[in-house]
């Protein structure tokens, strides 16, 4: 054989024992395990097949929704909004409002944050409040309620966890509101 073609594979030899080392002890140093549990688990809607007639989701009645939230658990579901919003009384904004006394204010109320105007168009010009209906349904799907909006949150789809975030926001206030009643 040409001596120049046995350095050729020669060459080409070496250079895949060097990337295999290279690549088995980069895997060995670097390796990581997936955690037991998620920090935070993006739950996305699934695609629906809009050729079958399929029944239209039952709402249920605010009141019966809300008769069963629970503030406590509330807080607990309520960390996953905290990377954008805060919920003290006195509280600076984040990418997203403070949240502190929501419940019931009127929609883009706060003169130091910059909503979108999906949301300015959708106040009114502050006619609007954070009503429990307007609350569950912008919570369910935010860009679906209110197309345009910049919230990047996706909605939760169970009602019990979002009634049980809009009783605790309810408690995050100077003068909470009643519950809705039938």
């Amino acid at each position: 054989m040409n001596s120049y073609v046995n350095m050729g594979v020669g060459a080409l030899l070496g250079t895949v024992f060097v990337l295999m080392s290279v690549s088995i002890a980069s895997e060995g140093l670097f390796h990581s395990e997936n955690p037991e549990k998620p920090g935070f688990e993006i739950v996305a809607a699934e695609a629906t097949d809009t050729s079958a007639a399929a029944p239209a989701a039952v709402e249920v009645p605010i009141a019966d929704l809300m008769a069963k939230a629970d503030p406590v658990k509330g807080e607990t579901l309520f960390k996953k909004c905290l990377s954008c919003h805060t919920n003290e009384k006195g509280g600076g904004n984040k990418v997203g409002p403070n949240l502190y006394g929501v419940v019931g204010r009127p929609i883009a109320h706060l003169a130091d944050f910059g909503y979108s105007a999906a949301i300015k168009d959708f106040s009114q010009g502050g006619k609007e409040l954070w009503n429990w209906d307007h609350l569950n349904h912008f919570l369910t799907a935010p860009k679906k309620y209110i197309k345009g909006t910049a919230m990047g949150f996706a909605g939760d789809k169970k009602d019990a966890e979002r009634a049980d975030i809009m009783a605790y926001l309810n408690s995050k206030s100077d003068a909470p509101l009643p519950l809705p009643t039938k």
